[in-house]
């Protein structure tokens, strides 16, 4: 199994905190988002739409986050990261999507390059573009978690699903970015049970070999 991806992508680092969980070993291929690499030719030819991550078995090649740690789930069910009930699933999937859907494009990478290099955003307008999406999002999900009874240690209930697995890379970039993340105590719980777990820990950025 081979996993492309870049050591700051948090779409990477959900796959990574899923393969983690599985117990699964992989081979790390790196793609250096800030070098151009996921737009060379070879990368093109894996992934057409030149991101990452990417993982590759013995069943071909697969590409965005979620679908791949829903497909690793499936194949490798143990343990669940999506509950038994259909409403419970729901739930997970929708915390999950706020996230992976709502949030993370509008800061991602290739937005905020856009905004400086196409629009001419200056960088403390940049800044502010990115604190404010994070800021409407993180703000939502505080107030559903924190008032929903089927939150528990985690997201849902005491252990990590794909809501977590969500959840940690997002706060994980608010934090790199300087966003003050005080207002929001029951993010910030379910990140420090989460960050407990080998798996989450292991996969964080800093412990990837193509760390800078």
């Amino acid at each position: 199994m081979k996993l492309y991806g870049y050591f700051r992508s948090s779409a990477a680092y959900r796959v990574r905190i899923a393969l983690g969980l599985k117990g699964l070993p992989y081979e790390h291929a790196a793609v250096h988002l800030r070098k151009g690499e996921q737009r060379a030719a070879a990368y093109r030819a894996i992934n057409a739409q030149a991101l990452v991550p990417t993982l590759e078995d013995d069943r071909g090649s697969f590409t965005q986050s979620l679908a791949i740690i829903e497909y690793l789930d499936e194949r490798h069910p143990q343990p669940p990261l999506l509950p038994d009930m259909p409403e419970a699933r729901a739930r997970v999937r929708a915390i999950a999507l706020a996230i992976a859907c709502d949030i993370h494009p509008l800061d991602n990478l290739r937005v905020l390059q856009y905004l400086v290099r196409t629009l001419g955003v200056d960088e403390d307008a940049k800044n502010a573009w990115y604190r404010h999406w994070v800021d409407v999002g993180l703000s939502a999900l505080e107030s559903q978690l924190a008032r929903e009874a089927t939150t528990g240690k985690f997201c849902h209930g005491d252990s990590p699903t794909l809501a977590d697995v969500c959840l940690v890379p997002q706060l994980a970039n608010a934090r790199r970015s300087s966003i003050p993340l005080d207002a929001y105590p029951t993010l910030l719980r379910i990140e420090a049970a989460c960050n407990a777990l080998p798996a989450f820990a292991a996969a964080a950025p800093e412990k990837q070999p193509d760390a800078e």
